[in-house]
């Protein structure tokens, strides 16, 4: 099933605020942070990582197939074009 054009978007906009707030966790995190709570929150800093870098891998592959569909209308363009100019026949 194809995902909704903007939902790559807004996943990744979330993604990109949790990081912010586990930033600002991990700032507040401090020396008197219980080895467990650093250990949670490392997981949880993980886990957005992993996910970031599949958004990444995503728009990767969309960036590519756009690139490959700007290439075909430009080719089709040619075409068209080409087909409809005067071919020079002596006239």
């Amino acid at each position: 099933m194809a995902r909704p054009k903007n939902s790559g978007f807004v996943e990744g906009e979330a993604l990109l605020r949790r990081l912010r707030r586990l930033k600002i966790r991990a700032d507040e995190a401090g020396a008197e942070s219980s080895r467990a709570q650093l250990i949670t929150l490392m997981d949880d800093i993980e886990s957005v990582r992993r996910k970031l870098l599949r958004e990444c891998a995503r728009l990767d592959e969309e960036l590519k197939l756009a690139s490959v569909r700007v290439t075909a209308i430009t080719a089709y363009t040619r075409v068209a074009r080409s087909s409809r100019q005067p071919h020079g026949d002596g006239q």
